[in-house]
C-alpha cells in the first residue's frame, strides 16, 4: 500500500527508482527480491548500487501474526530482512528510511508518545515487537538512517480500514466500531510526499508521521467517513475489550508527537480530515 506511493512519487519527482517485491505481478516493473533471504537481498542491492533504499516492506498480519505458525513469518520479514536490508546499505554506503509503527509502544497513558521516548517501547503483539527489532537492527548497523514510525495507514492499493467500514456501511443497518484507541489516521500518499522529501536530506534520526489535526478514535473515524460518504448506518462506539480481538492485544494510546517533523524542516502532513475527503474522492467511495 505504502510502497506503491513512494515508488510512484519518486518517479514522479524524477529519481532514477528501482521497485522491488518478494513476486512480483505479471506486468509490474518490480525487480523481484525476497527481504528473508540475505544473500539475494546482498545481491540484488549490490547491482543495483542506490544511493538510498526506503524499505517500506513488512508483515502487516496484525492478528495472524500472533498464530504460532506465522510467529517466524513475521520476525523473518520485519525483524531478520529488515536486518539484511541495513546490512547492504552499511556495505554500499547507502542511506536508510525504514517505516516502523506506533504498535512499538505499550499504548499506555494518555500523552503523545515522542521519538525519543523509550519507556514506553514494550510492544503488545508479536507484530510490534517485530519492528521494533528492525529498529533495533537499523539502529546498530546503520548510521545515516530515519525511522519513521506512522499509525493507521489506508491508500489506494491493497485491504484497510476505510474500505472494510465503507463496504460494511452499505451493506449493515448497523456497525459496531471500537472506541478507546486513539491516534490519527494517515493516508500513504500524503506520507509517501514526506518520506520522498526527508530521503533526499541528512537530517536523520527518528520521527513520529500521521495526519495532522486532532486527535480520534477508529469509531470517530468511521463517522466521519460515514458524513462524507453519505452512508447512512448506524455507527456503534465499542471498548476494545467488549469488540473482543481473537488475535492480537491493541494498543489504547496510539498519539504520536509530531513537532519533530517542524523543527527538522519538514512540512507535517495535512489534517487527517482534509486527507480522508481526498482519498474518497479519489477512490469514488
Amino acid at each position: 500500500m505504502l510502497g506503491r506511493d513512494v515508488l510512484e512519487e519518486l518517479t514522479r519527482r524524477g529519481h532514477s527508482v528501482t521497485g522491488t517485491c518478494r513476486t512480483p505481478r505479471a506486468g509490474a516493473a518490480l525487480t523481484p527480491m525476497d527481504i528473508t533471504d540475505r544473500d539475494t537481498v546482498l545481491r540484488v542491492l549490490g547491482l543495483v548500487r542506490p544511493e538510498a533504499v526506503l524499505h517500506c516492506a513488512a508483515y502487516t498480519q496484525v492478528d495472524q501474526a500472533q498464530q504460532p505458525a506465522s510467529v517466524q513469518i513475521a520476525r523473518a520479514v520485519n525483524a531478520e530482512g529488515t536486518r539484511f536490508v541495513a546490512e547492504a546499505c552499511r556495505r554500499l554506503g547507502a542511506r536508510m528510511l525504514y517505516v516502523s509503527t506506533d504498535y512499538v509502544f505499550d499504548g499506555f497513558g494518555t500523552e503523545p508518545w515522542r521519538p525519543d521516548d523509550t519507556e514506553g517501547l514494550r510492544p503488545l503483539n508479536v507484530y510490534g515487537e517485530t519492528k521494533l527489532a528492525g529498529e533495533r537492527a537499523v539502529q546498530e548497523l546503520l548510521d545515516s538512517f530515519f525511522i519513521v514510525r506512522v499509525s493507521w495507514l489506508y491508500g489506494r492499493h491493497g485491504r484497510h480500514f476505510i474500505r472494510s467500514v465503507a463496504e460494511a456501511g452499505r451493506t449493515r443497518g448497523t456497525v459496531r466500531v471500537v472506541c478507546d484507541q486513539i491516534g490519527r489516521p494517515t493516508y500513504t500518499r500524503d506520507l509517501a510526499g514526506l518520506l520522498a522529501d526527508m530521503i533526499v536530506t541528512e537530517k536523520y534520526g527518528c520521527y513520529h508521521a500521521s495526519g495532522g489535526g486532532e486527535y480520534t478514535s477508529w469509531y470517530g473515524l468511521c463517522r466521519e467517513a460515514y458524513r462524507l460518504c453519505g452512508i447512512k448506518a448506524q455507527v456503534m462506539p465499542v471498548t476494545t475489550q467488549a469488540y473482543g480481538h481473537p488475535g492480537a492485544p491493541r494498543p489504547l494510546n496510539s498519539r504520536l508527537d509530531l513537532s519533530k517533523l517542524a523543527q527538522s524542516g519538514f512540512a507535517p502532513l495535512p489534517d487527517w480530515r482534509d486527507a480522508l475527503g481526498r482519498y474518497l474522492n479519489e477512490e469514488g467511495l
